[in-house]
């Protein structure tokens, strides 16, 4: 039986994807866990690897196409195997001309729902379909539609997939109603050059998490001069490049499982507790941020942190993630401390409670002993969804993370 390629759920509110390429043509033999196709979701780019080996066939989205979650977008056949014969379509057993054809495609008409008298659909047939359907509303004086309800069911269908909003466009259908065609010139604009998809949807999930949901912020300064010494020691002992950053994941899983409430998520309006430590990294790249997750850090050995660390990062720079590269993150770590940054403010990633932001490692004049002394510290600051995490319980984290970056070394490397 033929294996069907589809469209996958990355996320939980992803109703589509993005055909970019094809990494194998049709008539080529793949086997299974290869990847073949790369698709862009709300988030980043990722490579789908076949689900069975076999002989690639039936692909039936091309490059540029966007297409629903779940659909099926190719054929994986055993070698000698045949695919089933597809079903005509309802629409082809319909009598209508050419142009009638044309115009229907144009418009989003279902053929099947258009009337006619003489048993054969022509022109005027559907153009009075479109005017049926279209709310009789004047268009505005600029040639924008009035109301959602001025434009044609693919308008809606496309607006709806890649967030754009019908009411905003100029309208060049019957009494100002958007075709698809509009929605198709408002997207070529969105997706110029630096306003790319993945930038586009990363400012409008960001938005949407600043002003749904009710932040603040915890800010605690740790003396990391044991910190730095075990990362030197860690280094000559294990031979592998290990940085700041994947101390931190080890620390913060540490502390994760210790106060389980942080590694939490708001969703239905209720809260709902990660059954793994879950660990995402903010990554920068040149058409976003993307966040990689480092599935069950609390079980890593420190060298393992650090070659899953490099893994996801390079292959996010890369734009090679894979879909279970960006699932399942119930925390996110973003450190900025490589720029030079002292402190910053980090927006959380939604579902998840909180997100941890990284500044700079700097020597400060701090109190030690009862003395001032200069030692190098750094500064943490927790943003919190309230939804999900109260400030006691954020505060308590945050202290047991501080008290495991002062004194880190009771973890095993």
């Amino acid at each position: 039986m033929p294996a069907s390629v589809i469209m996958p759920a990355l996320e939980l509110a992803q109703e589509t994807g993005k055909v970019l390429r094809w990494l194998k043509a049709p008539g080529d033999t793949v086997k299974k866990g290869e990847p073949i196709v790369e698709i862009e979701t709300d988030k980043v780019t990722v490579e789908i690897e076949a689900p069975a080996s076999g002989v690639l066939q039936d692909v039936t989205a091309r490059a540029g196409d966007v297409v629903p979650v779940g659909k099926t977008i190719a054929l994986i056949l055993a070698p000698g195997e045949a695919a089933a014969a597809p079903s005509p379509p309802a629409a082809a057993a319909i009598k209508a001309s050419p142009l009638a054809r044309k115009l229907a495609e144009q418009h989003g008409v279902d053929l099947t729902r258009v009337k006619t008298a003489s048993g054969r659909i022509e022109k005027a047939d559907v153009l009075a379909h479109v005017e049926s359907r279209t709310e009789s509303v004047a268009p505005a004086a600029d040639g924008t539609a009035a109301r959602l309800g001025a434009a044609s069911p693919k308008a809606r269908r496309l607006a709806q997939e890649r967030g754009v909003d019908v009411r905003a466009l100029r309208g060049s259908g019957p009494s100002g109603a958007v075709l698809a065609a509009d929605v198709g010139v408002a997207l070529s604009r969105a997706d110029a050059p630096g306003v790319g998809t993945v930038w586009r949807i990363m400012a409008e999930r960001m938005t949407a998490s600043w002003t749904t949901a009710p932040h603040f912020y915890l800010v605690r300064e740790v003396n990391v001069s044991r910190l730095v010494s075990w990362r030197e020691r860690a280094s000559k002992q294990t031979g592998a490049r290990l940085t700041y950053t994947d101390l931190l994941v080890k620390l913060v899983a540490a502390a994760l499982s210790a106060h389980p409430r942080v590694n939490a998520s708001w969703k239905d309006g209720a809260i709902a507790l990660n059954a793994d430590v879950n660990i995402g990294l903010a990554v920068a790249i040149d058409d976003g941020l993307v966040v990689p997750v480092i599935h069950r850090a609390d079980t890593l050995s420190l060298v393992e942190l650090a070659a899953r660390r490099e893994d996801v990062v390079g292959r996010a720079q890369a734009g090679k993630l894979r879909p279970a590269d960006i699932q399942g993150g119930g925390f996110t770590l973003s450190n900025l401390g490589m720029y030079g940054v002292d402190a910053f403010n980090a927006i959380v990633n939604p579902p998840q409670a909180a997100i941890l932001a990284v500044g700079r490692i700097a020597d400060r004049v701090v109190a030690l002993n009862g003395q001032p002394a200069v030692q190098p510290t750094l500064l943490l600051t927790l943003s919190c969804d309230h939804r999900a995490l109260d400030g006691a319980r954020g505060a308590q984290f945050l202290g047991a993370l501080a008290e495991l970056i002062e004194e880190p070394l009771a973890l095993l490397v």
